[in-house]
């Protein structure tokens, strides 16, 4: 099983045009993993950038750790808006994706937004073959995960944070927290930096997302300082379960994850 670097670059909602510089920039900063998904519009755009500085000898292609993710570029709606689901089991399609890695396609398979019943199911199938090497979830203070991030770590998968400087939600800026900013100013820190290394020091791969060349290279200046016991303490009491990645439209799925506490 290969290991995943730390830190890597988010690519959703990066545009077209935009995302290619980003990645080129991200190489040359030292990052070798990378998330993507078809879903996002802009793989090609992404595979530009690590076509580019694979040709000029910055990197080899099993230097890097490359993520994608499977489905329809636009999810089939119904009249009400609502996702059209389909009726196949994760547990068929998880049978495919390891067919995948024993044909040499793929080198690893993993979960995202699986909840611990889901992940409990999948781990539980009769003939696997194959053990997911993470879930991929919305992870940041105010939606800290615990018990998820637990859950997973006690059976050997890891967790990928998506999203973990936070974002808006009814006017919510979770990099304006006064606690984030406190210890952020303490340490001569960003609060991006500070978010990201509170990830890392609960043994969690982070993805942050930038197209900003100045930002692409603070967020993975992440390994020269420390946060404290009182810090982390600090970070987790924030948590308010506030889940900013929804997905409505897919509410009446069956496999929506999001109707249980975790």
């Amino acid at each position: 099983m290969q290991e995943i670097p730390t830190v890597g670059l988010g690519t959703w909602k990066a545009f077209p045009g935009e995302v290619t510089d980003a990645v080129k920039v991200a190489i040359n900063l030292g990052y070798r993993h990378f998330d993507c998904a078809y879903f996002y519009h802009n793989e090609s755009e992404v595979g530009l950038g690590i076509n580019e500085k694979i040709r000029e000898g910055v990197v080899r292609r099993d230097e890097l750790f490359v993520v994608s993710k499977p489905g329809e570029k636009d999810i089939p709606l119904d009249r009400s808006g609502k996702v059209i689901p389909s009726h196949t089991s994760f547990l068929d399609t998880w049978q495919a994706m390891e067919d995948l890695v024993i044909q040499g396609l793929v080198k690893n398979i993993g979960v995202s937004n699986f909840n611990h019943e889901q992940l409990e199911r999948l781990l539980n199938k009769p003939g696997l073959r194959l053990r997911p090497i993470t879930n991929q979830i919305e992870c940041h203070p105010y939606l800290n995960q615990k018990n998820l991030i637990d859950f997973c770590h006690e059976r050997n998968v890891s967790v990928t944070a998506y999203r973990p400087l936070g974002g808006s939600r009814d006017g919510v800026h979770l990099m304006d927290d006064m606690v984030v900013r406190k210890i952020a100013k303490r340490l001569g820190k960003s609060p991006a930096q500070i978010l990201i290394r509170f990830q890392i020091q609960r043994n969690v791969i982070v993805i942050p997302k930038s197209v900003n060349p100045s930002r692409i290279r603070e967020n993975i200046q992440v390994f020269d300082f420390e946060l404290t016991e009182k810090d982390m303490e600090e970070l987790l009491s924030l948590d308010k379960n506030l889940r900013l990645a929804t997905f409505p439209t897919t509410e009446n799925h069956k496999d929506y994850p999001f109707h249980i506490e975790y």
